[in-house]
């Protein structure tokens, strides 16, 4: 989701006691590279991944790691299927009405949370309102801005009534999961530590910049699933480090698959690449709060200094393709934009007429993945070319979160440009939009990190939002793109392909087009 910021991810049988408390406890450091794990049983598969998750908590997720963590512990009414086409989950089906303000969902019957707790309609309502009050706390709070009421109709049918038609509410849905009521009670705020939901996973230890391991959930109401006894998404920034460890059977998945891997890699007999669409897209938000960035000609000279296929080439090794609007090709009511063509001297002539002919001196935020630190490499040297020194501050990922989601106030914000991916989750225009763009979203209330303010995008916005006529949203979409390109809020970078690779004997693990990564029907043949 919602990076990523739009970015953003995504981006999870029954053991012996005595194998569960030494898996629990054995692991080490080492899990993150290195030596097969000695505790690695038959049915258990371990994936690695390129960063550390922030939260398990699904109402406050908003990097798609962390998305991926939750779709296997949690479920949602709604959800999607490998095209993130939306289907029923936990809702066995639902109905709109013909005015766009209730929609009535019919419950799957005979679910039980992993604490053995009912889920009912009480239980859903309990979700609700836990998002509802908590007053813009939680993430999930912005899905449900339109939500008036919800009601329950009998133990197994809810209706959720909203102030004003919503066109984005079903794919807003799917990133409303069912938190264990009883658990929420007893856990409170540690409920993102302490994750427990109706999935085909349950949890059983978050070792914190190491790994996160998960079991089967042996009374998972989809009979048949999951097909794995347990899975262990192993932490591990380096690239180099992943696929070895998927070489040599330490890691079963990898994502993401490093670009300059994908040849090598394709050789080997055991393992298999998989090269999937992506709605993924890169760039480094411009803090227009702040100077420089506050003028418009210096954030497009900066895009005309960069040349965005020399970064496919060089950073994406050729797997990917330029940013050529606010959102993904793939993304709903997406509208091609003219792009900043490399243009060296139209951006000098850009910064003179800014005053800034002599350039600046700034900073640049990312993690400590491989793959960004190379990006932020990569556009510290484009933007020399026009006198801007650009400081490269890499920090982990829970460190940089805080320091992006956190200030109270734009002035607050320390940040001035941020390397970053976004991927709308939720699947829809406005996912890939107001988040990132809409004033309402600056942090902590959203993931409007470039602190964007444009009085007509705010309004078309909304007004998207408003209405269920498809072609009068798609019209709207396209002037929004066309304004926020123009203002150039960001450095416009690229699109991405999803590159995964699992060894042969596992099935059924594979990577939405936001990023994440699905485990439900792992199964090791």
């Amino acid at each position: 989701m919602i990076r990523s910021k739009k970015i953003m991810g995504a981006f999870l049988i029954v053991l012996l006691a005595l194998v569960l408390t030494a898996c629990s406890t054995t692991r080490s450091s080492s899990d993150s590279g290195g030596a097969a794990s000695s505790d690695k049983k038959d049915k258990d598969i371990n994936i690695a991944v390129n960063q550390d998750f922030t939260t398990l908590d699904p109402h406050n997720v908003s990097d798609t790691l962390s998305i991926s963590a939750t779709h296997a512990i949690y479920e949602g009414l709604v959800g999607f299927d490998k095209d993130m086409k939306i289907q029923p989950v936990l809702a066995t089906d639902y109905k709109i009405s013909d005015d766009g303000l209730t929609y009535t969902f019919h419950l799957r019957k005979n679910v039980k949370f992993q604490d053995g707790s009912s889920f009912n309609a009480e239980a859903v309502k309990a979700n609700f309102d836990r998002i509802q009050s908590s007053k813009d706390a939680l993430i999930a709070s912005h899905y449900l801005q339109y939500l008036k009421s919800v009601k329950i109709v009998d133990d197994h049918t809810i209706q959720l009534i909203l102030n004003q038609p919503f066109s984005a509410m079903l794919n807003k849905l799917t990133m409303v999961e069912m938190i264990s009521p009883k658990a929420l009670k007893d856990q409170g705020d540690k409920i993102g530590m302490h994750p427990v939901g109706t999935g085909p996973f349950e949890f059983v230890k978050w070792n914190q910049g190491e790994s996160l391991i998960l079991k089967k959930n042996p009374n998972y109401w989809d009979k048949g699933y999951p097909k794995v006894d347990q899975i262990t998404y192993k932490s591990v920034p380096e690239n180099g480090s992943r696929v070895d460890m998927l070489k040599t059977g330490e890691a079963d998945f990898i994502y993401p698959l490093p670009e300059q891997s994908v040849q090598a890699l394709k050789t080997q007999n055991d393992i298999t690449v998989d090269q999937t669409t992506s709605n993924i897209v890169r760039y480094v938000t411009l803090n227009t709060n702040k100077k420089p960035f506050n003028d418009k000609k210096v954030r497009q000279a900066m895009n005309y200094a960069l040349d965005k296929n020399a970064y496919i080439k060089v950073v994406k090794s050729g797997f990917g393709s330029e940013l050529d609007s606010t959102m993904a090709p793939s993304t709903q009511f997406y509208s091609k934009q003219k792009v900043y063509n490399y243009d060296l001297s139209k951006a000098k002539e850009l910064m003179k007429e800014a005053g800034y002919a002599k350039g600046f001196t700034a900073e640049i935020w990312g993690d400590t993945d491989s793959a960004t630190m190379k990006g932020m490499q990569f556009i510290q040297q484009q933007m020399a070319r026009i006198n801007i020194k650009l400081k490269i501050k890499a920090m982990e990922q829970g460190t940089l979160s805080d320091a992006i989601n956190t200030p109270k106030s734009p002035d607050d914000a320390k940040v001035q440009m941020w390397y970053v991916s976004w991927s709308p989750s939720s699947g829809d225009a406005d996912g890939a939009t107001r988040g990132l763009f809409s004033s309402a979203a600056f942090p902590p209330n959203g993931s409007n990190t470039a602190y964007y303010k444009n009085g007509e995008v705010d309004k078309l916005i909304d007004k998207a939002n408003q209405t269920t006529d498809v072609e009068k949203q798609k019209s709207m979409y396209a002037t929004i793109q066309k304004d926020i390109y123009n203002d150039a809020p960001w450095l416009f970078l690229g699109v991405d392909t999803n590159l995964s690779a699992h060894v042969n004997k596992l099935k059924g693990v594979y990577v939405l087009p936001d990023g994440s990564i699905q485990v439900k029907e792992a199964e090791l043949q």
